[in-house]
């Protein structure tokens, strides 16, 4: 494996929005090496100009997200052992986003997509102090979702984005995952399920699960986040008896 061989070759992909191609650098491996390391080294000694984009060294900011070795993953997570260094391995931006440059894609429409989600609405407090009374359940529930650390790497494997670029009515996984945080939350009561059917997109989602297998937290994306979410659009708006029993039980705003 990749940790008893004392150099390896990296395919970097350089260019811009204009165009560029894949070059080849070999560069010094060690035991306990990530790609970020390999790719700073590189940097260092061979390319000072090459354009990569990250922060903590340490899977928490989700600023290297790119695609090693054909697969959507942080870079300062993927360990040189985990990878076949006999080949030239590959190291290439995020497909599904505006390329900047070599490494660096624009990520900003993410953010833009957020803030369309209707922000957290809780209800009136229910004790004499002015605070909340929760199931310690429910809290639990949503609790996989904060772990987000928003790399994108979910929206850039996700196909309805990656190969169909349907950005202006699909807001992808992640944000299916914030969606899912704020309905689920036990002091919530706003309502975002007409928004998932029409300007959401949900329905163009046909549960790959391709969004959880490159999760660098593991949260369950497609099945506590999105398909419940699913479940709840057929309820409102395909269910004739759901519909009824939504309102009749739905909660008053404050």
């Amino acid at each position: 494996m990749g940790e008893t061989q004392s150099s390896a070759t990296f395919r970097v992909w350089r260019g811009d929005a204009t165009g560029g191609g894949f070059c080849d650098y070999r560069t010094a491996v060690a035991p306990g090496m990530v790609v970020l390391d390999a790719i700073h080294q590189i940097q260092a000694e061979q390319a000072n100009d090459l354009a990569v984009r990250w922060n903590c060294k340490a899977g928490k900011c989700g600023s290297c997200s790119a695609e090693v070795a054909g697969k959507p993953r942080l870079m300062c997570m993927t360990r040189l052992s985990e990878l076949a260094l006999e080949a030239p391995v590959t190291v290439e931006p995020m497909r599904a986003f505006p390329l900047v440059k070599d490494l660096v894609t624009d990520v900003s429409w993410n953010f833009r997509a957020k803030r369309t989600i209707t922000p957290f609405t809780p209800r009136r407090p229910d004790a004499p102090d002015g605070t909340w009374r929760m199931q310690q359940a429910d809290v639990d529930r949503v609790q996989e979702f904060r772990k987000c650390i928003e790399c994108f790497l979910c929206q850039d494997v996700c196909h309805v984005l990656r190969e169909h670029h349907l950005e202006e009515q699909f807001i992808g996984p992640r944000h299916f995952v914030y969606t899912a945080a704020l309905e689920m939350h036990p002091l919530d009561v706003a309502d975002r399920v007409p928004a998932l059917k029409r300007s959401n997109g949900i329905g163009f989602c046909n549960i790959t699960k391709c969004c959880t297998k490159v999760c660098p937290e593991s949260i369950t994306i497609t099945d506590n986040a999105i398909i419940p979410l699913k479940e709840r659009v057929v309820d409102e708006f395909y269910d004739p008896v759901g519909r009824l029993v939504k309102l009749f039980s739905r909660r008053q705003r404050p």
